[in-house]
Parts: C-alpha cells; structure tokens; sequence
C-alpha cells in the first residue's frame, strides 16, 4: 500500500473521529459532512486507481485452487496488542435476591475490557500468505486475500453475512478506554476501592455495593457517543440485503444508534438497551430512559414495586448470556456464506468459539490491529498460512484499524461513496437535535 493511500485512509480516520460529537451544531455537522465528503473522495479515487484492480475482472476467483498460490506472500503485519484482559471474577456471594445463572466461568466472561490505545493504530496492511505447495485454497486466483473476499460479495457468492464484533470497533467513537493511564475508566474508579478492577462487573459485588458501576454507566451509557464508520459499514451491509446477523460483545448500543435492525443485532453480552429489577420474585423491566435519568441524577435506580436494585441488562460475571444468542447462533452460522470478525481479541468464551461454527468451506475475514483466534489443532481457529493440510485454506487477515478497514474494503466494492454518506447523514441528524 503505498505512503499517499496510507495517509489519505489514516486521515480520513482521524477526521471521523475527531469530527463526531452529539454536542455538534447543524453548522458543524454540515462542515464535517463537506470535509468527510472531500477526504472519502481523495480515498476512493486512490483506492479506484490503485488497489481495485482484482474487481475488474468478473472471471477472478472462481472458487478453489487446487495448485495453491503464487502470488508472492508478503510479512505479516506486526502490531502492537491493544487488548488487556482479566478473566479473574469476584468469588464473594449473596443470597439477598440472588438469581444468578449457573453459567461457567467461561460463559460469563465478557469483553468489557475494553481496547487500551498503546499510540496509533498502526498502518492498514492486507496480510498475504505464501501458502504451502498444494495447499488448496478458497481465496486464490485474485491479487489479493481482500480483493478475494469482495469479489465473492460483488459476484453475488456471498449473500449471508455474518459479523462478529467487540471493542475495537467502538474506540474510536471516543468511548472512554479501561487500562489506559490516568485516562482509563479503572483509574478514576480508584476512590472505591475495588478489590480489583472487574469487580464492577461482578453480580455480587454490585448487589453490596452498586455505586462504582452507576459511575460507570454515567461515562458509558449510549446517547453520548456516534457509531464508527465499522458500525456504518455493517448498517450498509443490511441496507444491502447482506447482513444475517450481527453479533456483537459491546454493551454501547452503538448498532442501534448506527441504525441496524434491532432483528439483526445479537448483543451476546447484552446491553443498556434495557433494563430490569434484580429482585427473584420481580424482575419488573425499566427503560432505557428511565435508567438514563435515575443515573444523571446521581441516584442509585431502584424499583419502585420491590425496592430492590434495577440493574441495566448487561451480562455480569457470574450471569448467563442472553437466550437470544444461543436460540439464533446454531441456525446463523448454518446459513452463514461469509464471516467478517473485527475488533475483538477472541479470547472470551463462548463468543470466541463462534468463528468454529460456520461451514469448512465458508471464507472468514478477521480485521484487527493483531492476529487472533489462530490455533494448531485442525478444524479449530484461523489458518492465515494454510498451515493445516486436512482444511481448505479460506481465511483472510486486514491488520490494523477497523474504520480504515472498512473503508477499504467498502472501496474495493465500490461503496465509500455511501459509507461516507451514512455517517454525514447520521451526523447531520444529530446536529439538528
């Protein structure tokens, strides 16, 4: 890629994050469309001019290729981890309305971890294997991976598209981060003396004592932030008749915010989208709303038929996940024709384990700022090198940030026109408000 599409691509990033803000006036918001609107062109005639290449020709890609490749691989990208995790949860108990699931350990994790900027992204690289001699492969016989996976959408090849979700593709919506020093939500958490930083997301240390969570929540709750252009990509995706579902580990309800179908949405980890009381016998549900005004007040929410705490339907630790997700994941990954993963260190379970759950043969997209979810055991993970000779090589890498990625991605399918357009629109509206 080379140094002006680099840079055009990384502005056009810095200037959608920067721009995007609900406190925006209509003055702003029709300055940033004009500016978004003069970068995605520079981007897409760059992205036109040098990097489409592989969709003009309608014969590329035509399904396995039994020689292997012989395009030359280039390095993988090396990036820097931007995920910490802890799957340390609270082992302290409390009968007082309990009713919490008996789900695993590994069911209950969740990814509020969120993604901890170490410096900027870094460039967007398309990772090309050279794959071993033989290896048959899903994605040959075009220039590149990427130029493979859109081929597949554009010719009609991909028309189930399943998305999988985390942080990273909400961090540069301006979301305040956990870890990062003096800046991160954990460190000005420190005035309630945690006994470790998860234990916010502890079902029992919030029934004891739920005021670090609410402080939390005032930070985080939806309404303050606008989604990313990955948020908009995948509202494209459906506008297009593409998206089967999108899962997604974040709490932000950005997806809504973006637009998307509340049908296509799976929030595997749940969200703020609604709310109930924590009482056994009651569980009366609250709004969204409502829960907004209790916290912006500064006040602990409690329901007013059993007085017990009203608790946002986020999956703590010590919590099952939403129904949802288990009723619709076995029929979605069955029907599933194309995988696109962004934002997301694969390590919390059983989200992780859903990339296992589509078809040998379907390609499967991973954009993020490292390689995750590989593993050794055949059958099990991403194989980015075909290094597995009993599986068709079919997995495509895009290191670096989710937003330039979809751009890209979005260019080569001759869509950043309206991908830009989505999220000017979305912006104007905010600054009517």
């Amino acid at each position: 890629m080379s140094q002006e599409e680099e840079a055009a691509i990384a502005g056009l990033a810095e200037l959608l994050d920067a721009a995007l803000t609900l406190a925006g006036t209509r003055a702003n918001a029709d300055a940033i469309g004009a500016s978004i609107e003069s970068r995605d062109a520079q981007v897409a005639s760059i992205i036109s001019n040098n990097e489409d290449r592989d969709l003009d020709t309608e014969t590329s890609c035509t399904g396995i290729d039994a020689g292997g490749s012989s395009r030359d691989a280039g390095p993988a990208a090396t990036v820097p981890s931007i995920y910490s995790y802890s799957s340390s949860s609270s082992g302290e108990s409390d009968d007082e309305d309990s009713y919490a699931a008996s789900a695993s350990s590994s069911d209950s994790e969740a990814d509020y971890a969120r993604a901890a900027w170490q410096g900027p992204p870094p460039p967007l690289k398309v990772y090309e294997p050279l794959l071993p001699v033989g290896a048959k492969t899903l994605l040959g016989n075009c220039e590149s991976t990427l130029g493979a996976i859109a081929n597949m959408v554009a010719q009609g090849k991909a028309r189930r598209i399943v998305v999988m979700a985390g942080a990273g593709i909400s961090t540069d919506a301006g979301i305040p981060d956990f870890r990062s020093p003096n800046t991160g939500l954990y460190d000005n958490l420190q005035q309630f003396n945690l006994p470790h930083p998860e234990a916010i997301f502890s079902i029992d240390y919030f029934r004891r004592n739920p005021k670090p969570f609410y402080v939390l929540a005032k930070e985080l709750y939806p309404g303050q932030y606008v989604p990313t252009q990955s948020h908009f990509f995948v509202k494209l995706l459906a506008q297009k008749g593409l998206l089967l579902r999108h899962y997604t580990q974040n709490i932000d309800c950005l997806e809504r915010a973006a637009g998307i179908d509340p049908e296509l949405i799976v929030e595997a980890h749940g969200s703020f989208h609604t709310a109930h009381c924590i009482g056994r016998k009651c569980r009366k549900e609250y709004s969204q709303d409502w829960v907004r005004e209790q916290i912006f007040l500064d006040a602990i929410p409690r329901c007013d038929k059993c007085g017990s705490l009203v608790k946002p339907d986020i999956t703590f630790f010590g919590e099952g996940l939403p129904a949802r997700f288990f009723e619709l994941l076995a029929q979605d990954f069955d029907e599933c024709d194309l995988l696109i993963v962004m934002g997301t260190s694969l390590l919390v379970q059983p989200f992780a384990s859903l990339i296992d759950k589509v078809g040998p043969l379907v390609p499967r997209l991973l954009i993020n700022r490292e390689r995750v979810g590989e593993a050794k055991v055949p059958g099990l993970g991403f194989d980015f090198d075909g290094c597995n000779a009993q599986t068709i090589h079919r997995d495509a890498f895009v290191a670096g940030d989710s937003d330039e990625a979809c751009a890209l991605l979005a260019g080569r399918l001759g869509w950043l026109e309206e991908l830009a357009g989505l999220r000017k629109m979305h912006v104007a509206m905010q600054g009517e408000k």
